[in-house]
């Protein structure tokens, strides 16, 4: 949602509700911050010095935005009209729709840092709006439009990757491969990337517009706790069964696991109904016939104002599709999807615990054919 918002499509304060109006009712909230894992005593800290006991644990803490790891950035995102901006922190989203309907002409760059990156289609995708912006505004001949990525593919499954290097062909945007922005002058207006292919071989870009994905991570609280995670600070969890390796009392979804797909909101619904029968097996007591999750995700990859590629796929990156049609091609039916009918998804069904992703709509669609 944050994308559309950069590309003024929608308002922001579409993107948020109250926690107190989205919780279950029989949730207890405790409004604290976990900073400490304790999982041989199935135990956890909290900032306030609490103990918090438990017999399950699910760990669903995502992942931080580390935009202090780019020098400068923080101060071109705070400076005045220094036409840095970033979709991924509410802070931020509504400079990138300035930025544009302020744009006379110059370089409009946009960055993908090294992974991991939540809903990593997102990136790209407002490269794709902004140009549409800059087309029906009568402003695209002024604009040069850079998309590095520190990806050495465009998307990663080569369906979609195909499709999309159509669209950046059809728009004439520059694609950067293996470029990875290491630092921002904001008062120069000029951008620092390094060439991975390369080691110690820079570039100096000069930018009117820089659209920066900020590197990410998980929190200090978990990737702090060896016991818990691989060695790049993920949760560590059987991919199957989404129960962890060691403790088999902890569970995990979401952007903080080392699960190998796609972090998206998709994913988290499959994975939600995943762990709804491991869980529910394991408080039960029954644990022979447990649920697999195959790695579902999706990425809905906006091509511009009314125009949209929903990207489907497992953990063998193989397009795993819900509707029976070439999801591989631009539609206004997808885009209708994306920008209207899963936001309603998410908020009435998806955190009511109704909905668990479209495995049941694409059996029915495909008539019991296939996954």
């Amino acid at each position: 949602m944050f994308t559309l918002v950069g590309g003024g499509l929608k308002k922001l304060q579409e993107c948020s509700r109250p926690m107190s109006e989205v919780l279950p009712d029989l949730a207890h909230w405790i409004k604290d911050k976990v900073v400490e894992f304790d999982p041989s005593a199935s135990q956890v800290r909290t900032k306030r010095g609490d103990i918090i006991n438990y017999d399950f644990m699910i760990v669903a803490t995502g992942l931080e935005l580390n935009y202090e790891q780019i020098p400068g950035l923080v101060e071109g995102l705070k400076l005045r009209d220094s036409g840095v901006c970033s979709n991924y922190s509410p802070r931020y989203t509504d400079l990138t729709y300035k930025y544009l309907q302020g744009f006379q002409k110059g370089n409009i760059v946009f960055t993908f840092p090294k992974p991991p990156v939540k809903c990593p289609g997102a990136p790209q995708k407002i490269v794709y709006l902004a140009e549409d912006y800059l087309q029906k505004n009568g402003k695209r001949q002024y604009a040069n439009l850079i998309y590095n990525t520190a990806l050495p593919v465009l998307f990663g499954v080569k369906k979609y990757a195909d499709a999309l290097w159509k669209v950046v062909e059809r728009c004439n945007i520059e694609v950067n491969l293996k470029r990875n922005l290491l630092e921002v002058q904001p008062h120069k207006k000029e951008a620092i990337f390094e060439d991975l292919d390369e080691p110690g071989k820079t570039y100096e870009t000069k930018y009117s517009v820089l659209h920066v994905t900020p590197p990410q991570s998980t929190g200090e609280a978990l990737k702090n706790n060896a016991d818990l995670t691989d060695a790049g600070g993920f949760l560590e969890l059987d991919k199957a069964t989404l129960q962890h390796v060691r403790f088999s009392n902890i569970y995990g979804i979401g952007d903080c696991t080392n699960l190998p797909t796609s972090k998206t909101a998709a994913a988290v619904a499959a994975q939600c109904g995943i762990l709804r029968c491991n869980l529910g097996a394991a408080l039960s007591g029954e644990t022979v016939n447990m649920a697999i999750y195959d790695g579902y995700t999706s990425c809905p990859l906006v091509t511009g104002n009314n125009k949209c590629i929903l990207a489907e796929f497992d953990y063998n990156l193989e397009p795993l599709e819900t509707f029976p049609m070439n999801q591989g091609v631009e539609s206004t039916l997808m885009y209708t999807l994306k920008a209207h009918v899963m936001p309603e998804i998410y908020w009435r069904a998806m955190l009511n615990g109704f909905w668990e992703g479209p495995r049941l709509c694409r059996k029915a669609l495909h008539l019991g054919i296939g996954r």
